[in-house]
């Protein structure tokens, strides 16, 4: 079959007007209308500049299949999470790029429930019914507009998930990258004990302050920067779309995703042992050490939104954490959130009565990584083959990519799902020196 290039795994992503524009997302919302004979459906937007034009022919095709469409405006992917199920719509789409360069957008789609719509369970299926232009009936009766802000619902959602009595005055870099975050950090301000140190707060289609992406060493440099001269006891960043968001301890240190995933896991499971929580294959050793140790279950999920909420829904687990800094939350519709780790670390930090860096130092001393690393090479998978045979002694694992585990090392690598990009993972047991070495062996293989 004919592909779209904007079609990728777990939503659409593409240049505009290139691989997105209003003729596409106009066939967009037709197909989808049509597809999940949707009444109902909830609509956001991100800062983008292309954001508004595309909703805008989105909307009309959504209302011309008959939906009536509820448009919650400039917002976080994860506010279409929150108002799906809460406004019993029949799904969703957030127009986004989340992290991003200011030339791209995308869209992220749910169903009723807010359960995901990736390429494997329906965007398949619309991107068939947009190449055959089989985009189903025009409605006689055309869908309505509604223009709804669900701000305030959405931040008194978040209070079922921690105690603003237990958070103590901490000070707290708060960095939105020009993205959408800094609506919702105004929201929740004053209902938070600390005090926020709000940088690049106002949403800015241009990111002057570059793109809303802290896995990017210089964008972490502003949050660190901060935090160092307010003295601040912790510093969070968000990307585009804030459904991840990203720590720093209070000496300024960026926090590897792989070790926030342990530091929720077990305060959670603190107040309801005996839970599954499900993690991605990438880096596991510390999770899984410390999941069982908190008497709850791990278990592991290909990595992707889709994939962890289907196996949190099988599993019924009450969290799911990728090292990516998505983090999902049973009671969130299985959704991920970027608001709801923040909180929570508030309260941790605060219950603990320890900074953040003492409370990862074991598990970074334990288990040592090498964060993800990538590689642009003209052909990733005769690269994934090439690593296959030549590390065959090892426990090899087909999950996603492939891993490979030898008594006091692993390795995970796997393919972008969007780029020509081969993503590293190295973690030892108690040994950096190992690990940086192990790692330097496997980059050499992998760009020679």
């Amino acid at each position: 079959m004919e592909r779209l290039n904007s079609f990728k795994a777990y939503d659409i992503r593409g240049k505009v007007p290139g691989e997105l524009n209003e003729d596409l997302a106009y066939k967009i919302g037709r197909a989808f209308a049509s597809y999940l004979k949707a009444k109902t459906v909830v609509v956001g937007k991100d800062v983008r500049k292309s954001s508004d034009p595309l909703a805008g022919a989105l909307i009309k095709g959504l209302n011309e299949g008959g939906a009536d469409v509820i448009n919650i405006g400039l917002c976080g992917t994860e506010m279409i999470y929150f108002s799906v199920p809460a406004l019993n719509a029949d799904g969703g789409i957030m127009i986004t790029a989340s992290h991003n360069p200011p030339e791209y957008n995308g869209m992220k789609f749910v169903k009723k429930g807010s359960v995901p719509m990736g390429y494997d369970s329906g965007l398949n299926v619309i991107e068939k019914m947009v190449l055959e232009n089989n985009l189903g009936e025009v409605s006689p009766t055309k869908g309505t507009v509604t223009k709804k802000d669900v701000m305030d619902d959405f931040i008194a959602n978040l209070s079922k998930f921690y105690d603003p009595k237990k958070i103590k005055p901490l000070k707290v870099v708060v960095n939105a990258g020009n993205g959408c975050a800094g609506l919702a950090i105004d929201a929740i301000e004053n209902k938070l004990p600390a005090k926020l140190i709000k940088i690049f707060n106002n949403p800015d289609p241009d990111f002057p302050n570059g793109v809303p992406n802290p896995l990017l060493i210089e964008n972490r440099e502003a949050t660190t920067k901060a935090l160092l001269e307010s003295k601040a006891d912790l510093g969070v960043a968000w990307d585009g779309d804030f459904d991840r968001c990203f720590f720093f301890d209070e000496k300024g240190n960026f926090i590897e995703g792989y070790y926030i995933v342990g530091l929720l896991a077990k305060s959670i499971l603190k107040l309801h042992p005996g839970e599954s929580i499900v993690h991605d294959p990438r880096l596991i050793w510390n999770t899984v050490e410390v999941v069982t140790k908190a008497g709850g279950k791990p278990v592991m999920s290909k990595s992707g939104h889709a994939y962890i909420k289907e196996k949190m829904r099988e599993v019924n687990a009450i969290y799911g954490g990728e090292m990516s800094a998505h983090h999902y939350f049973r009671d969130n519709a299985y959704s991920d959130s970027g608001m709801i780790p923040f909180v929570l670390m508030l309260q941790l930090i605060s219950e603990e009565g320890k900074p953040l860096s003492k409370l990862v130092e074991e598990m970074i001393a334990d288990y040592p990584c090498s964060g993800e690393i990538n590689s642009t090479l003209e052909n990733p998978a005769a690269k994934i083959t090439e690593l296959t045979e030549k590390y065959t002694d090892g426990k090899v694992d087909h999950i996603d990519g492939i891993s490979v585990e030898y008594d006091d090392w692993r390795f995970n690598v796997r393919m972008s799902n969007t780029e020509p990009i081969i993503r590293l993972n190295v973690e030892t047991k108690h040994d950096i020196k190992l690990m940086e070495s192990k790692t330097e062996e496997l980059l050499k293989i992998i760009r020679s």
